[in-house]
């Protein structure tokens, strides 16, 4: 398994926000994480990525304890994630923050590399890669947050909300790239408010309700589940 997730738990202040949460992840497998607002979703991604700290269990990438490790040397695994709301450093232009990515590589050759297939991913970006990131639009902010993501050459990758605020032929277009990374070998921890979308390009799915994981099942079961499409996914169809 290459990422485990054992009785997590979590606090904000005296405020418990996960319970005792358990969550697998296999080799070359997209997951995703669906919930509603406050369910605890991207705490989840944090906590794995070492943003926030848990309370109690444990995290590990290939038996390695994430949970012991900053948030830095996670990445260094091979863990990137692609935070809610892009984060883009507007400031800096589009090459600098994917040089920024890539800030725990040392090999030069495969940071070159590595440059050259998000520009091939996004050839937008590589229009643009001398333009300052807060000039992007959405669409191309979201797209240069995934590349920022995969310029730290991840075994696995966390994406937060990719469709947040998105016009719907962006998101298909963001949802189709997506499975191209999956399909060279990127493993994928999807959270998204776009149920149906993350189920059709999901393996296998988790619903979490107030912090407790609720459902466990295929994507395709999800879909058809009549809890599923009542909660998630504007009752049936």
């Amino acid at each position: 398994m290459l990422l485990r997730i054992e009785n997590l738990e979590v606090k904000y202040g005296n405020v418990q926000v996960l319970h005792k949460l358990n969550l697998n992840v296999a080799q070359g497998e997209i997951v995703t994480i669906l919930g509603a607002n406050g369910a605890g979703k991207s705490t989840t991604l944090m906590s794995v990525s070492g943003l926030v700290k848990p309370s109690g269990g444990g995290i590990y990438l290939e038996d390695k304890a994430l949970h012991k490790l900053e948030a830095h040397d996670i990445v260094k695994l091979g863990l990137a994630q692609v935070p809610e709301g892009r984060r883009v450093f507007g400031t800096l232009s589009v090459q600098e923050n994917l040089h920024l990515g890539a800030f725990t590589a040392t090999d030069q050759a495969r940071i070159r590399k590595n440059m050259e297939w998000v520009y091939e991913m996004f050839p937008i970006l590589h229009q643009r890669r001398g333009q300052l990131a807060g000039t992007l639009s959405g669409g191309e902010q979201q797209m240069l947050a995934i590349g920022r993501g995969l310029m730290a050459n991840p075994k696995i990758l966390l994406l937060d909300e990719p469709s947040l605020g998105l016009a719907p032929i962006l998101v298909k277009s963001i949802f189709a790239t997506i499975r191209e990374i999956n399909k060279s070998g990127v493993t994928i921890v999807l959270v998204e408010q776009n149920a149906r979308l993350a189920l059709k390009l999901a393996d296998r799915g988790y619903v979490l309700e107030l912090g407790k994981i609720v459902l466990e099942d295929t994507a395709k079961a999800l879909l058809v589940n009549p809890e599923v499409q009542n909660a998630y996914l504007g009752g049936a169809g």
